[in-house]
């Protein structure tokens, strides 16, 4: 029989991101943020290639990033430009989340990449869980390999699976709607 953890169930059955423009001081620091990162390494990786690794922005690489953007985006929407500075200049910590694909016989890039957005999710439910605000973005930039390339110095085989933005809770957003689940679920019992 099962033992349920019912504190992890009703933390489970509640939790939401929190918009990262309304995420302040203070961050976790290094220490605070450490443990973190380590449970959010415990994310499924079939074959143990650990298809991903940590990019921790703090302040000043988030103020650099937002300068670059818009060298990068000349022939983007400016109002996405405008958006996608705006996510880094506001930001005050962030972990970039970066997929790493590793050549496998067995293990096929898709899983790589979900275990990527495995450890996504992961850190974000850990921030939260830790009594921080935090949300998962990412956009087009993210999306950008001269993004990938230039500013964030990632290798051939590396793309970036999101940014965790981390801080204080200013705002509780009101909830959200949610899915249906008996219109998205089916069940087979033959």
């Amino acid at each position: 029989m099962p033992t349920p953890k019912p504190e992890v169930l009703a933390f489970l059955a509640t939790r939401r991101s929190r918009p990262a423009k309304t995420l302040g001081l203070p961050v976790p620091d290094r220490a605070a943020l450490r443990p973190l990162l380590e449970m959010a390494a415990r994310s499924p990786d079939h074959g143990k290639l650990e298809p991903w690794r940590f990019i921790v922005l703090e302040r000043a690489a988030l103020l650099r990033i937002a300068a670059a953007i818009p060298a990068l985006a000349a022939a983007t929407d400016p109002e996405a430009v405008q958006k996608a500075q705006a996510q880094y200049e506001g930001a005050h910590l962030a972990v970039a989340v970066i997929e790493v694909q590793r050549p496998s016989p067995k293990i096929p890039a898709i899983e790589q990449t979900y275990s990527a957005g495995a450890v996504c999710l992961a850190l974000l439910n850990a921030a939260l869980a830790a009594g921080w605000g935090a949300n998962w973005l990412s956009g087009w930039a993210s999306h950008d390999a001269e993004f990938a390339r230039t500013v964030m110095g990632l290798a051939p085989n590396e793309r970036i699976a999101g940014f965790i933005h981390i801080g204080t809770e200013t705002s509780m957003p009101p909830e959200r709607p949610r899915p249906d689940i008996d219109a998205i679920t089916s069940w087979i019992d033959v």
